[in-house]
């Protein structure tokens, strides 16, 4: 059997590329640039780590890619087959500002050139610099491109459902090997470090081609009190008898991610526990049924946090009900109450109702959703329900 590939063969890109012409020209710019990572590896297949030394890439109408880079760049691009004709500056900030090396590569003019929004204002007053009189408007053009996913991508999503339920899988069987040995359990940041080298290395010994991200594959565990900080990070408390615990784990495959988040009781749930988790899994099966094509985002969100306050822990919640998840944990589209945007079949979002009880415990169950005709898929599958989340001592 031939190993999974995380890597995109460099014919894809294409595609993305042709999606953000397209867009372009409807818009009527003559050109867009965007200097985000995660823009340069969707229209471009390079990942880097980012710098001061910019990175750029420049779409126009004429049908030109251009990726601006770093000299000491070059040869990593090219290893990654980067789809894009590279023009490379000798350093930063150089005797010579980098953007002009670009500038002189696709010449100057009075065009309209859209810039990304997530680019900083250092780096949109050196590219104005060098370009001159072409005028400049921010959009978000490129980052609403990557909301719907090729099925490339998606294939890529999978195989990071997958992974992260065996990462689930794994810290489970940590923590009930550890109760029937009779040892210590795990702490925070043991269970943290376990899930990570699970992930790692499946991807290792099952992938070829395998690309490392920003964030590979680990996340965030909570135990007792902790948990009910909404994004608190791994300590060295340990489990206890009797503890709610959150495992929100995810990871990337080919740099395209995914979360699988449960929470889960050490011991026999109290009345208490049991009411509070039971409300967030009914949460977020409607909301995994709100979520479908044609449905607003904001509608979504209602739908499935509505069930929680009508459980009556209203005054519990913290956040909405998810995000859009791609080259980014956290990207947009966002399932909130301020966010109109029509989810399409191919985006992919996360379902993750949560309540944080301060003093006790938080209570967050969460899936990637893949957004379908008919409906949404979870792409992640480990049980959701309490009695599969309950830890017997």
């Amino acid at each position: 059997m031939t190993a999974f590939s995380q890597r995109l063969q460099e014919t894809f890109f294409d595609g993305p590329q042709k999606r953000v012409t397209e867009r372009m020209i409807e818009a009527g710019f003559d050109a867009i640039l965007t200097d985000h990572p995660e823009d340069i590896a969707y229209l471009t297949g390079f990942f880097h780590h980012p710098s001061e030394r910019p990175v750029a890439v420049w779409i126009d109408g004429e049908g030109r890619t251009i990726m601006l880079l770093p000299e000491l760049e070059r040869e990593y691009a090219t290893a990654q087959n980067a789809r894009a004709e590279l023009v490379a500056f000798p350093e930063f900030p150089g005797v010579v500002a980098p953007f002009s090396f670009l500038a002189d590569a696709v010449g100057r003019g009075r065009r309209r050139i859209g810039f990304t929004t997530m680019m900083t204002t250092e780096r949109l007053l050196a590219a104005q610099a060098a370009f001159g009189d072409d005028s400049w408007e921010p959009t978000e053009l490129v980052t609403r491109a990557r909301y719907v996913k090729f099925p490339e991508e998606v294939e890529l999503h999978r195989e990071a459902a997958r992974i992260t339920d065996r990462m689930l899988e794994s810290a489970v069987a940590l923590i009930r090997q550890a109760v029937s040995s009779g040892g210590k359990l795990p702490s925070e940041a043991e269970l943290a470090s376990h899930v990570a080298a699970v992930g790692t290395g499946m991807m290792y010994a099952e992938h070829r081609n395998v690309v490392v991200s920003s964030f590979q594959a680990g996340g965030l565990v909570y135990t007792g009190d902790n948990s009910s900080y909404p994004h608190g990070l791994p300590s060295e408390r340990r489990l206890a008898p009797g503890d709610t615990f959150m495992l929100s784990l995810g990871c990337a495959v080919g740099g395209r991610f995914v979360e699988g988040e449960r929470t889960f009781v050490l011991g026999e749930p109290s009345g208490m526990q049991r009411a509070f988790h039971d409300a967030v899994r009914r949460a977020q099966e409607v909301g995994g049924r709100a979520i479908r094509a044609g449905a607003e985002c904001r509608e979504s969100n209602r739908i499935c946090l509505d069930v929680i306050r009508e459980a009556g822990f209203g005054e519990h919640l913290r956040h909405r009900q998810g995000h859009g998840i791609g080259l980014g944990m956290h990207e947009p589209p966002w399932l909130e109450d301020g966010d109109a945007t029509v989810l399409e079949a191919g985006m992919i979002v996360s379902n993750e109702p949560g309540i944080y009880i301060p003093g006790h415990a938080g209570y967050r169950i969460s899936d990637s959703m893949l957004v379908t005709a008919n409906g949404a898929e979870a792409l992640t599958s480990y049980p959701r329900g309490l009695d599969d989340c309950t830890i017997a001592l």
